[in-house]
């Protein structure tokens, strides 16, 4: 075998073996997204198929219920109901062990990722609320002037608040360094 039949098969192997790794790296990382009907679907339809995957996790997307957060905060386990956006009466109960979003509220679009326990419960690990899509105009009897929007004075509308804030034009600093001020906040 020559020189460059040897170069090239040294190039043909390192290639394959780096294909290899990222495919595998790939597949094991990868976590499926679904909704409840969907996961149901895959786990008793599909039972074969579906425990290699719930075992290596799966993310699911729905509804929280209305009233369905149970918190138990000695053992900081909270648990609600998450239900299909698209067929209501699809529901699954998910334990989560971890504190919750700030914008968790009912009703709230979550995604969870964890594993599926069985008899409709899931372990969630990680638990994300998705932001709303749209943005509600200010309400009408809210004064532009009053609230300091549009003004070339950034403080505006806040109690004391000249453009120097209360560390500015009024302030006079004492010989400890500490802030003595005139008005302000």
């Amino acid at each position: 075998m020559n020189r460059d039949r040897r170069f090239f098969a040294g190039l043909v192997g390192v290639a394959a073996i780096v294909t290899w790794l990222i495919w595998t790296g790939i597949t094991d990382t990868m976590v499926y997204y679904l909704t409840p009907t969907e996961l149901y679907e895959r786990v008793y339809e599909r039972a074969d198929e579906a425990s290699e995957r719930m075992e290596r996790g799966v993310k699911v997307s729905g509804d929280v219920l209305p009233g369905s957060l149970v918190a138990h905060t000695d053992e900081l386990l909270h648990q609600f109901v998450v239900v299909d956006p698209y067929n209501r009466d699809v529901q699954l109960t998910v334990h989560f062990r971890h504190p919750l979003p700030d914008t968790f509220t009912d009703e709230a679009e979550v995604v969870m990722e964890g594993r599926y326990l069985g008899d409709g419960i899931f372990e969630a690990t990680e638990v994300l609320t998705k932001c709303g899509s749209r943005y509600e105009a200010l309400p009408e009897d809210m004064d532009d002037r009053d609230s300091g929007y549009g003004s070339e004075d950034p403080y505006a509308g806040v109690d004391g608040g000249d453009a120097y804030g209360s560390y500015g034009a009024g302030a006079s600093y004492g010989s400890d360094d500490s802030y003595a001020t005139t008005g302000g906040i």
